[in-house]
């Protein structure tokens, strides 16, 4: 614990952040580096964290954040893994809970080729998280980093959990098992993947953030990204994926450059749909026969069209088409051409620890989704 001195030079900073005044990159991860090493009380964590999202985070403080997780409680991947890796998530705390469409597609991005290397949490503000989607499909997610490095050799896919301490030894899970509230670790911690990818897909919970979260992905190393807020037309809410209920609004950006537009449903060759279509159910075992159905292309065309227009966003900036609607065309694809519901397959079989238990819930789970 720290000593009065130290806490007390804690305190100042966060008064600093009441007041609405901002923290160098160095002051940030100098904070968060006791929050981690859990040098500070409770108390002044949980006030630091509030008072920092409160203010609003720039993109200094965000990358400071970053650092420290990355450096003070990560696990690194091995160098030997494929090349070109990609990262798709959500930040969390989007007012739209969804059915977890960032995970179905990765898979069907992973079914075209790309190799896909995920880090996410369990539910914290969100229905069902999506290591609580994966595991209820039979995705191993409390393994060892190693297995995921051989998921991701053998079948182009993998998942950290962004909770457990094989991957974040020392702090991140005791923090998020205890809030229950977004802060500026919805984009920090998640964005500290052992494997730091350098092309990426992010949503986020607010406009706000897009600009910002994509200078802060550029600046710690991303090659070649999209971060997205999606809107629903009828209720003015937003969602961290793309929208297939109103328009996204979308920020690339690349070594050379950027560019930020609003994309529409029509624009991918889709149409609007209402929200309701795709919410999320919130029970992850009624959430998991609804994954497998959509990836299996059967039932659920909302929720299928909806996961064609976030994969054809990953197939797009990886460089796969030259449009995201070509990208939604290749997705559905592997759908229909039962690639998708087969990635799946092969990667519960290729992240596992368990002896095969993970594929055994899968088939169970595929017999069950058919039946229905």
């Amino acid at each position: 614990m720290a000593d009065t001195a130290k806490i007390k030079d804690f305190g100042t900073k966060i008064q600093k952040l009441i007041k609405g005044e901002n923290l160098s990159r160095d002051e940030t991860y100098g904070m968060f580096r006791e929050v981690l090493l859990n040098e500070q009380p409770d108390l002044q964590q949980g006030a630091f964290l509030a008072a920092l999202v409160a203010k609003g985070e720039t993109v200094d403080e965000i990358a400071g954040a970053w650092a420290a997780i990355d450096e003070i409680d990560t696990i690194h991947s091995a160098p030997d893994l494929p090349d070109s890796l990609f990262e798709n998530s959500g930040t969390g705390m989007d007012a739209l809970k969804t059915f977890n469409v960032s995970s179905a597609a990765a898979i069907v991005a992973a079914a075209c080729g790309i190799n896909m290397v995920r880090h996410g949490a369990r539910a914290i503000t969100s229905l069902c998280g999506t290591v609580d989607i994966l595991e209820a499909v039979g995705i191993d997610v409390e393994c060892d980093v190693s297995i995921v490095e051989n998921s991701l050799r053998q079948a182009g896919i993998g998942l950290f959990n962004g909770m457990s301490p094989k991957v974040h030894p020392g702090a991140l899970g005791r923090i998020l098992s205890q809030i229950r509230f977004g802060s500026t670790l919805n984009i920090a911690a998640s964005l500290a993947n052992p494997c730091r990818p350098t092309y990426g897909l992010r949503g986020v919970y607010t406009e706000k953030l897009v600009r910002k979260a994509a200078l802060v992905m550029q600046s710690i190393g991303y090659e070649k990204g999209m971060v997205v807020y999606g809107k629903d037309a009828k209720s003015g809410y937003g969602m961290d994926e793309l929208s297939l209920s109103g328009g996204t609004v979308v920020h690339e950006f690349t070594r050379n450059g950027c560019n930020e537009y609003t994309l529409l449903p029509e624009d991918a060759g889709l149409k609007q749909t209402p929200f309701e279509e795709m919410a999320a159910i919130g029970d992850p075992a009624t959430e998991a026969v609804r994954f497998i159905q959509v990836l299996s292309g059967k039932k659920h065309k909302a929720c299928i069209d909806f996961t064609c227009l976030n994969a054809g966003a990953i197939l797009y900036t990886a460089g796969k088409c030259d449009s995201i609607r070509k990208g939604v065309e290749m997705g559905r694809a592997s759908i229909e051409s039962n690639h998708a519901i087969e990635k799946l397959r092969q990667w519960t079989a290729c992240q596992d620890s368990s002896g095969g238990k993970g594929l055994q819930r899968f088939e169970s789970l595929l017999e069950k989704a058919a039946a229905l």
